[in-house]
């Protein structure tokens, strides 16, 4: 592990800006409808649950990553094996949001720039910040934090002043019953944003007060959750259940709604602004976690020593990952949640913590 400590309030800030990353550029939760936003309440109250399992792990290993107390709870060679696992999640998530934010910007504002370009750009800045150390990266998210907060309540204002919202189109509540809602909880917004804070089974080591850990962790979460949960309102009542649903970016067809004055409009520049930071963030601890847990299991002295070879596995990965955008968007609702989120953000960690918690027990008894 790096030696780097960060204040409990800078992984505040990291846990918001990861848990929004992506979240607020996709639909989240559409397969419910206007419910939408029940599904990702829905999910919070389960990816706070989650994060308990998480949490109870790191009081059994306060000073270890994911990769290292694996190997203590299951044994060295299955460890190392699982915890191999979990660096290729985590890499494979990496490339995946990558190229979320690579799609947004080519079909937008980048149209003549090929794919590859905008995610090697994104990369090799996020490998630059990796060889800063993560001290670093906390203290960015800490400078941009305030920055782009600002900026959604301007942007929730002017959404609210220009006119777009319309409470009607989040009506009737329930019109199909819990059925839908149920299974995109299950099937989407329990992993998607709240499950991958699985990231930070690998970064809770570096708080200098493991104290805090629990309430700031869960803090984060439920902010980001009240977030999303707002855009996800915010953009059924100004789009209508049909144009939310087929929209690639709902939160950007929003923006480019607002009229106010025929004076303030074209507003898509402090979006992508602020989406292009979120992405960072994410793209960068998921990453992040995938080179130290790298080193961790293959004893590098130096993690940054496989930034370069493993962000260009992500940057190939980004690109050949799915032939285009539909494909990508199915793949990722349709077959990462099951066969990826469950297994490695709850299946494993619960396996885990019921191993450890008898082989704790046994050693209270022992002593």
């Amino acid at each position: 592990m790096e030696k780097a400590k960060i204040k409990a309030s800078q992984l505040f800030v990291l846990v918001v800006l990861f848990e929004m990353g992506s979240a607020i550029l996709v639909g989240l939760g559409a397969q419910a409808k206007q419910d939408a936003w029940i599904s990702i309440l829905l999910g919070l109250a389960g990816g706070l649950g989650i994060f308990l399992i998480y949490y109870r792990l790191f009081l059994y290993y306060p000073d270890l990553p994911i990769t290292s107390y694996v190997q203590k709870i299951t044994g060295k060679w299955i460890g190392r094996m699982i915890g191999f696992l979990y660096v290729i999640y985590f890499l494979y998530c990496a490339s995946r949001v990558l190229r979320d934010f690579g799609e947004l910007l080519t079909s937008t504002i980048y149209t003549n720039t090929p794919l590859i370009v905008i995610n090697c750009l994104m990369i090799v800045t996020i490998i630059y910040g990796i060889h800063k150390g993560f001290e670093v990266i906390a203290r960015v998210g800490e400078l941009f934090f305030m920055i782009i907060y600002i900026m959604a309540v301007v942007g929730f204002l002017l959404v609210m002043f220009s006119g777009l919202i319309h409470l009607q189109n989040l009506r009737p509540v329930l019109e199909n019953g819990f059925r839908p809602i149920l299974k995109t909880f299950l099937g989407e917004t329990i992993t998607f944003p709240f499950g991958e804070m699985v990231v930070f089974t690998m970064l809770l080591p570096y708080i200098n007060d493991p104290k805090k850990v629990k309430i700031v962790c869960m803090g984060g979460m439920i902010l980001s959750g009240i977030n999303i949960t707002i855009t996800s309102v915010i953009n059924i009542a100004a789009l209508g259940t049909e144009l939310f649903v087929r929209a690639n970016f709902p939160l950007l067809t929003t923006i480019s709604k607002i009229r106010i004055a025929e004076f303030i409009e074209r507003l898509d520049v402090f979006f992508m602004l602020y989406l292009i930071v979120g992405g960072f963030f994410k793209i960068t601890l998921y990453f992040y976690a995938g080179v130290a847990g790298a080193a961790d299991i293959f004893k590098f002295d130096k993690l940054q020593n496989l930034s370069l070879p493993l962000g260009g596995f992500v940057l190939f990965a980004s690109v050949t990952i799915a032939s285009n955008f539909a494909e990508h968007i199915k793949e990722g609702l349709r077959i990462v949640p099951i066969y990826l989120h469950w297994p490695f953000q709850i299946i494993i960690p619960s396996m885990l913590l019921i191993i450890a918690f008898f082989r704790n027990r046994k050693k209270k008894a022992s002593q």
